[in-house]
């Protein structure tokens, strides 16, 4: 089983060069090693760990090297993921995964991808004539559904408190699921507008500099953000715990656990929008409430550069433009108001 730091070789090891150079020039130690796995998120980690271990296999299987890898091995291998009926996305995937694999093994000519990407635009096109929809998406939670979520929360348990605090704060600070459980109770302090909170880390801040988003005081009881942390922080020195992570996990008896896993926040707002009834439950996940902090505010009149800094996406991210597209579909639409 590939591994990222024993039993395993990442970054990849490239073979020695012509000239002065031998292997000892190509050689990484199990620190550096480490090292290099842990300046990688977490979460592509593992996605690259599964990635690059299916294409080392198929290429071990069919007698193909895979470092350096030739443009018609990976044509080759995205033709064979095709076939295999891949969601593009997951290819997409593959393909960055083994460019990124050649850079950190040292090789500066990488495989060429022009094949591999007229495949899998090929693939795509075929894809839609049968009618099978493309990169499917997690539904926007809007005011009214975060509302109902919210109101599904049983308030007299620490769960529904905490659950409520999620909620809120996923929406609010248009955060990741990873942002969110990472927050520790010192990263939130009350201004007097609201709360200020510090993400020390994200996918766009990956020298970990950190960032400090105000989020203003709300308007309504059941979802006002300062309101709702002071209930959550309420029960936290209740139970002594006024330090480490913020989201903590719960216990069936009520007691609380180090921290909350970023899986377990798909599962607790998929559950509570099934509770609330919320149209399209089953398909919301914890981008759900990324995608509906950015959509409500374009919805405002919040200028997209300004989402975009507060959700901390990069200036120019197609995501964000999409869920701006889904607002203007029907603000700016060209048959309202013609008396159909």
């Amino acid at each position: 089983m590939f591994a990222w730091r024993t039993g395993g070789r990442w970054p990849p090891a490239a073979s020695p060069r012509e000239g002065r150079y031998t292997a000892a020039d190509y050689a990484l130690s199990d620190q550096a090693r480490s090292r290099i796995a842990d300046g990688v998120p977490p979460n592509t980690r593992r996605a690259y760990e599964r990635q690059w271990a299916a294409f080392s296999t198929w290429c071990a299987e069919r007698g193909r090297v895979e470092l350096p890898a030739t443009g018609h091995t990976l044509a080759e291998y995205v033709e064979t993921l095709c076939a295999a009926e891949w969601a593009p996305a997951s290819i997409e995937q593959a393909i960055a995964c083994v460019r990124s694999m050649h850079r950190l093994a040292g090789y500066t000519n990488q495989p060429l991808t022009d094949a591999a990407r007229l495949a899998l635009r090929a693939y795509k096109c075929a894809r839609a004539e049968v009618g099978t929809r493309g990169q499917r998406e997690a539904p926007p939670v809007g005011i009214d559904a975060l509302r109902a979520m919210v109101s599904a929360c049983d308030l007299s348990t620490r769960i529904g408190l905490r659950d409520r605090l999620l909620l809120v704060l996923g929406l609010a600070l248009m955060g990741r699921r990873s942002e969110l459980v990472a927050l520790t109770c010192d990263d939130v302090r009350e201004a007097p507008d609201g709360l200020e909170i510090t993400i020390r880390t994200s996918k766009t801040d990956k020298d970990s500099r950190g960032e400090t988003i105000a989020i203003p005081r709300g308007s309504h009881p059941l979802t006002d953000p300062v309101a709702v942390w002071r209930d959550w922080t309420a029960v936290l020195g209740e139970a002594g715990e006024t330090s480490g992570r913020l989201l903590r996990r719960i216990d069936r008896h009520g007691n609380l656990g180090p921290r909350l896993g970023a899986d377990a926040v798909n599962v607790i707002v998929r559950d509570l929008a099934v509770r609330a009834a919320v149209p399209g439950a089953a398909t919301f996940t914890a981008h759900s409430l990324r995608a509906g902090g950015a959509t409500v505010a374009y919805a405002a009149g919040v200028p997209v550069s300004v989402i975009a800094k507060h959700g901390r996406w990069a200036p120019a991210s197609p995501v964000v433009l999409r869920y701006i597209r889904a607002v203007d579909r029907w603000r700016d639409n060209a048959m309202r108001n013609v008396g159909l």
